[in-house]
């Protein structure tokens, strides 16, 4: 007989599945969780969570952990630094939306992320096995990630290689769900996410599990997830991709290479695709000279490029929120305040000649608030240094907890998860630098597996100094 906890987790499965999928039409009430498909999934299994505890009267939190304890306090914050802001969220208007309705929407949104979904991974993995969470996880991205490459990879060879003929193979893919073929003309690719920057923050967030096939297989087929990752970040243009699956996968080599066991097989990779990258550039020197300066120069917010008015823009917006911190460093604004301030703070540098501002950040008929382009700064001019601090101090011990479990772990298996989470949080918190939401599923997921892993390592050395002491 099927449990509620057999359905949940279920439906926790094939939210991670689905969480690629965002092109569609959702339902309104959800606001920017709207067209994110996993998040029907994780709401369904909320919701059986919720009539399990119904039944059982009780919810298993990790209340004792330093990381829920964290996150509780963080949430706690935004609540007291808006009250200390009232006077001025009750009298703020913008883009038809008041300073209160601004707070309970984003309050909601971070609710949903951090209590709702963190509650629901957590109550799935504390169930499974360190083997189970590794398999599990793993092979669904897997799954989900070969069906977002073969999409990617017709949708290239239409987009950059102009073979049009293949649009209506392409055009198939409607049958499946939460799937709306669409195409730009830019030469950029976003298989089923609805934009690159979305493919690019899904490729973070499944990089490292896909990079583990490498330390945990022996298969000569353990390299074909990573290249697969790699392609697609290139073939997108993704520079959030470029940038942080690039340097997580220098996390993972070199994290590797510090244990001897993989020693060998990383100096081995390292040399043949050492003779590989000089075979290329002998033969294909200036085409591959002119592709790196084109991608480092595409970063450069003063060179006048393709990208320079999604530079200035995001910079300008960066800019903005840390003016709003310098003039609110103790408490900030109140969370999701951040723009009836900032935009009195825009550089002129950044909205001169820039049509983003005038038709879409400052068109009072558009009810889409800007991006704040940066979490660290947006949570510095909401919340202040003692908001940013808490959140911070959050980020660093996953970090820390994570290279301590990678290091120090005797079993296998937990160490290889280990390792997946800091390559994970590593390229997540790095996005974070170019994102501003806390909608992040792989950083909350993986919030709850560590604390699982550190609960089992706290256990694990209690036995022993229990044994000792015996």
């Amino acid at each position: 007989m099927r449990t509620l906890r057999d359905v949940y987790t279920v439906l926790f499965i094939v939210g991670l599945f689905f969480i690629p999928f965002n092109d569609f039409d959702g339902l309104s009430f959800l606001g920017e969780y709207k067209n994110e498909a996993a998040t029907y999934f994780f709401l369904l299994g909320f919701t059986a969570l919720g009539l399990e505890t119904l039944f059982k009267g009780r919810i298993n939190i990790p209340y004792k952990s330093i990381i829920f304890q964290l996150i509780f306090i963080f949430v706690l914050w935004t609540i007291i630094a808006t009250l200390f802001n009232l006077p001025t969220v009750i009298d703020s208007f913008y883009k038809q939306t008041s300073g209160l309705s601004r707070f309970a929407r984003q309050f909601l949104s971070l609710i949903i992320s951090v209590f709702v979904f963190f509650t629901l991974y957590w109550n799935v993995v504390r169930g499974l096995s360190f083997e189970q969470i590794l398999r599990l996880i793993r092979k669904t991205f897997l799954f989900s990630f070969i069906f977002v490459f073969v999409y990617g990879i017709i949708e290239s060879a239409i987009v950059i290689f102009g073979l049009s003929q293949l649009l209506p193979i392409l055009n198939l893919f409607e049958i499946f769900p939460f799937v709306n073929v669409s195409l730009n003309d830019i030469g950029r690719i976003s298989s089923v996410t609805y934009e690159v920057p979305s493919l690019g923050n899904y490729l973070i967030t499944i990089s490292a599990w896909m990079f583990s096939y490498v330390a945990t297989e022996k298969s000569k087929w353990r390299y074909i997830p990573m290249l697969m990752v790699l392609l697609l970040m290139f073939l997108s243009g993704s520079r959030t991709a470029l940038i942080n699956v690039s340097l997580q996968l220098i996390v993972f080599f070199v994290a590797l290479y510090f244990k001897k066991e993989y020693r060998e097989d990383i100096t081995k990779l390292f040399l043949a695709t050492s003779i590989l990258i000089g075979i290329l550039f002998t033969f294909y020197s200036q085409p591959i000279i002119s592709t790196i300066q084109e991608k480092i120069e595409s970063l450069d917010p003063t060179k006048k490029t393709a990208h320079d008015l999604s530079n200035r823009t995001r910079f300008g917006m960066q800019y903005a929120s840390l003016q709003v911190f310098k003039k609110n460093p103790i408490v900030g604004v109140g969370l999701g305040q951040e723009t009836y301030h900032k935009i009195y703070e825009y550089p002129f540098w950044a909205t001169y000649g820039n049509w983003e501002f005038k038709y879409r950040y400052r068109n009072q008929k558009l009810k889409s608030f800007p991006s704040a382009y940066n979490i660290y700064t947006r949570l510095l001019a909401e919340t202040g240094i003692i908001g940013f601090g808490i959140f911070a101090s959050l980020l660093f011990i996953c970090l820390n907890r994570s290279r301590i479990l990678w290091i120090k772990s005797s079993d296998p298996v937990v160490a290889n998860i280990a390792l997946i989470l800091l390559v994970s949080f590593v390229g997540l918190f790095v996005n974070w630098f170019q994102t501003d939401f806390f909608r992040q599923y792989g950083v909350w997921m993986s919030m709850a597996i560590l604390i699982k892993l550190w609960q089992n390592r706290m256990a694990i050395l209690a036995k022993n100094d229990l044994a000792t002491s015996g």
